[in-house]
């Protein structure tokens, strides 16, 4: 297994990751977490760092508030399409644009930063446990992690209720190759452990379209959007529907620093 590259499939990735209404939830949710964690860190201007960003959509969010940014991922298509969304934007100098993966970081930058960004990477990634462990080599002591994976038990969940018990029976194997679903969903319990063992502890556990993808009818988002998204930030962080959303996703600190694991 290598790491998966959008390169094929860029437009198509941006449309159904970004352009649909599963997607303005994912974006709702984690926009909502991000304010918190910039609220937490509470300093003018941050240097952050997007590992595995894509085209950027929250290095450009945070970019326009003024915080300097380092976006990198493997898929020059998708980094394209963010240097053309930032280059009649006044916060352009803001966001620095690497053409590497995330093991290759320590060619390109130097120093730490206040937060990191890694949403929907993880699961993509051949070695996913020591890709994170390296990437949290580049946070800063007081700093924070905004770490987004896709749900294996949300996952196992979805085909239960769908009546797909086979499939589950089998472990979920993948058939065939869908080239935006991910090649290694993960366990939050595996996550956790790899987090204890680089020192980190979760601060606030927000689960992402913990209703959405568990609606009976397939247009329900569609004709009830607004309503549906007032749900989703209303139980994401409330369990069990946390424990159900498709993505999970951890704010991080060190454990050496004041901090309430979930």
């Amino acid at each position: 297994m290598i790491d998966h590259n959008f390169d094929p499939i860029a437009q198509k990735f941006i449309n159904n990751i970004y352009g649909s209404d599963k997607g303005a939830i994912r974006k709702e949710v984690v926009w909502r977490e991000l304010l918190a964690c910039m609220q937490r860190l509470n300093k003018p201007t941050l240097r952050i760092l997007d590992a595995g960003g894509g085209f950027g959509y929250f290095s450009q969010k945070l970019a326009a508030l003024g915080h300097q940014v380092v976006l990198c991922d493997i898929s020059g298509e998708l980094l394209t399409v963010a240097k053309q969304q930032l280059a009649d934007k006044p916060y352009k100098n803001n966001v620095t644009v690497l053409h590497c993966a995330i093991q290759a970081l320590n060619e390109h930058i130097e120093g730490q930063f206040d937060l990191i960004l890694n949403h929907a990477v993880l699961e993509w990634l051949a070695e996913p446990e020591l890709t994170l462990h390296s990437l949290l080599n580049w946070l800063n002591d007081d700093g924070l992690v905004s770490l987004m994976f896709y749900n294996k038990e949300a996952q196992r969940f979805f085909n239960l209720v769908s009546g797909n018990l086979n499939f589950v029976a089998l472990g979920m194997p993948r058939k065939k190759v869908v080239r935006l679903s991910p090649t290694n969903p993960l366990f939050e319990a595996d996550v956790l452990d790899w987090l204890k063992r680089a020192n980190m502890s979760v601060i606030k556990k927000t689960g992402v379209r913990v209703l959405h993808d568990y609606m009976k009818s397939a247009d329900f988002s569609e004709h009830n959007f607004e309503q549906l998204l007032a749900m989703e930030l209303k139980y994401c962080q409330h369990e069990p529907y946390a424990s159900l959303g498709r993505y999970t996703h951890l704010t991080i600190t060190r454990s050496c620093n004041e901090a309430v694991s979930f």
